[in-house]
């Protein structure tokens, strides 16, 4: 098992990163507001159609082509799974026309024949979109309140400021490079902000809990040589846990399919600002609070 005994001065960078990660949000929190977020079919309304083609002779070009002249607004080709399978995303543009979709399957079949078939055919509302999306986010502010609960029960008050404040910048941040790069934003994303929230709490508390501990040890420390004292016993679990998730993750990212790198891709960037929000972020917020043994010992 790896167990590394370093002696790294994380608080000499603490102010540095810092000011980067404050840069990066504001970048995020900019790019949010004024470019937007490119909500999928989950969240703005529309129809997904899975499409199988069994001819080799038909590729992307010519289904993206055939959609396209149907003027069903904004329309996406996506290739997933096997050869010939398409994920097609588009704006519904007749809701009421009970016809829609067959009519859709007669204009391919004036392409393409018999050689394809709808191996699934999704329908979101304006109304039912709007309702996802509001759920959604909820669902993120209660995981985000829970957090905080957990941690102002488990530990004290200026630790629980600590994490909350890592979470927000995670979920801030990840939301943000979605955004700078225009990738989609559906309902595996919302469930992918969630699962960073708990990633990101694991290793905050792992951290806290060995703070704690040696608040009680070394009662003639300060919090900052404590502080990085913690960091550097608790990195060898640090480095094993986030290395083998990453592995995992880059493995869904690169060999899962189309329809599976979104999701991946989060989760990654979830993993590794999640890491680093725990070190850079949660432990200055106990220093600025001036944390001491009197704090921990009097909880106890």
């Amino acid at each position: 098992m790896l167990n590394l005994k370093t002696d790294i001065p994380f608080i000499n960078y603490f102010r540095v990163f810092n000011i980067i990660s404050l840069i990066v949000i504001l970048i995020s929190v900019g790019s949010i507001f004024y470019k937007g977020l490119n909500f999928g079919v989950d969240f703005k309304g529309g129809t997904l159609i899975e499409l199988r083609v069994d001819s080799e002779e038909i590729t992307i070009s010519d289904v993206r082509n055939s959609f396209l002249r149907m003027n069903l607004g904004d329309v996406n080709v996506k290739k997933f799974g096997k050869e010939g399978d398409y994920l097609i995303k588009f704006e519904k543009t007749d809701i009421n026309n009970e016809n829609f979709i067959e009519n859709i399957r007669k204009k391919l079949s004036k392409n393409f024949g018999a050689n394809f078939n709808f191996r699934r055919v999704e329908n979101v509302g304006p109304k039912v979109s709007s309702e996802l999306l509001k759920d959604g986010l909820i669902a993120i502010v209660l995981s985000l309140s829970a957090m905080l609960i957990y941690i102002w029960i488990r530990f004290e008050w200026q630790f629980s400021l600590g994490a909350i404040v890592a979470l927000i910048h995670d979920v801030i941040i990840t939301i943000g490079f979605f955004s700078i790069f225009e990738f989609e934003i559906n309902l595996s994303i919302v469930a992918a902000v969630l699962t960073i929230v708990g990633y990101s709490m694991n290793d905050t508390v792992v951290i806290f809990d060995r703070v704690r501990e040696n608040l009680k040890k070394y009662t003639s420390k300060k919090i900052d040589e404590i502080s990085n004292l913690s960091i550097n016993e608790t990195l060898s679990r640090t480095i094993i846990t986030s290395s083998t998730t990453l592995l995992a993750l880059l493995s869904i990212f690169f060999f899962g399919g189309t329809i599976l790198h979104g999701f991946s891709f989060a989760m990654i960037l979830g993993v590794i600002f999640g890491t680093y929000s725990s070190i850079f972020i949660a432990n200055p917020i106990l220093i600025k609070l001036k944390v001491n043994q009197k704090s921990v010992l009097k909880e106890d």
